[in-house]
C-alpha cells in the first residue's frame, strides 16, 4: 500500500497539532512544519502508538526558499498527497487606526503570502507527481465572513484566503488538484484562551464566549482529507454552537 503523506503547517501547537495527530491516526505519514523544531518533536510524540514517524521541518513560511525545502523534504517521502495550510496569527487587537503598518504586514506575510506559498509549492508536486493529484485544505475562519472588532488584518487576510481557496480550485480541476476550506470558530486552543474571560463584542461590551474542542476541528479535517479526489468539500464551517455568530450577537 502506497503511504498517503500530508504536510501540516502551523503543527506545533493548536488547530494544527489536533490535525497532525487525528491524521496520523488515520495512518496518514505526517511532514511537521513550524518555526520552533522543539513544539513539532511535540506533536510528533503526541502522535498514538504504531503511527507512522513524523518527519519535523522547522519552516518559516514566509520564506519562499524555506518552503521550497520543506516541499522538498515532502517529496523525498515520494509524493505529497495533502497540505494543511494552517499557519496564522492574529495579529494585535487594536483600533484600525492604531495598527502600525509593519504589524498589518507581518499578518498579511504569515497569513496570505505564507498560505500562498505553501499551496503554490503544493500544487507544483501534486501536479507533476504521478499520480498525478493531491489535496489543499486551507485553514480560513469565521473572520473570512464576518469580523470581530480590532481584527482588520486577520479579518482581510482570512477574506482572502476565500479568493485562495476558490482560484485553487478552479486551476486545480485538469490535474486532479482539490481544495476546500475548513472556516473554525472558538476551537479551544492556546490562541482562543481569553475567550472564556471575556473578548470584545460588536457592541463594545467584554463578554466571554464558548468554545468548542479542537478535537472537533480535527476530526472534520480527517474527514475531508479522506475524501476521493473526485469528491470536495468546498467550504466547511465548524463552531462553537453557542457562539455569537449566527443572527445579532
Amino acid at each position: 500500500m502506497i503511504e498517503q503523506v500530508a504536510v501540516v503547517t502551523g503543527a506545533g501547537s493548536g488547530v494544527g497539532r489536533a490535525v497532525a495527530v487525528e491524521l496520523a491516526a488515520a495512518g496518514w505519514r505526517l511532514v511537521l512544519a513550524g518555526r520552533r523544531a522543539e513544539q513539532l518533536r511535540e506533536t510528533a510524540g503526541a502522535f498514538p502508538t504504531g503511527a507512522l514517524p513524523a518527519e519535523v521541518v522547522p519552516t518559516d513560511v514566509t520564506d519562499p526558499a524555506a518552503v521550497d525545502a520543506l516541499f522538498a523534504a515532502a517529496e523525498r517521502r515520494g509524493r505529497v498527497d495533502l497540505l494543511f495550510n494552517n499557519a496564522g496569527t492574529l495579529g494585535p487587537a487594536v483600533p484600525v487606526e492604531e495598527l502600525a503598518v509593519e504589524d498589518w504586514r507581518a499578518v498579511v506575510d504569515l497569513n496570505l503570502t505564507g498560505a500562498f506559498l505553501c499551496a503554490r509549492a503544493a500544487f507544483r508536486q501534486m501536479k507533476g507527481q504521478d499520480p498525478q493529484g493531491g489535496r489543499i485544505i486551507n485553514n480560513g475562519s469565521i473572520s473570512a465572513h464576518v469580523p470581530r472588532p480590532h481584527s482588520i488584518a486577520y479579518t482581510a487576510t482570512k477574506h482572502a484566503v476565500t479568493g485562495l481557496t476558490k482560484s485553487l480550485s478552479l486551476e486545480g480541476r485538469p490535474y486532479r488538484i482539490a481544495c476546500g476550506q475548513i472556516d473554525i470558530g472558538n476551537a479551544a486552543t492556546d490562541m482562543t484562551a481569553a475567550m472564556g474571560a471575556g473578548v470584545r463584542q460588536a457592541d463594545g461590551r467584554i463578554a466571554p464566549e464558548p468554545t468548542m474542542d479542537v478535537a472537533d476541528v480535527a476530526r472534520t479535517v480527517r474527514h475531508m482529507a479522506a475524501l476521493p479526489l473526485e469528491a470536495n468539500v468546498q467550504f466547511a464551517t465548524v463552531m462553537a454552537t453557542a457562539m455569537p455568530y449566527i443572527g445579532r450577537g
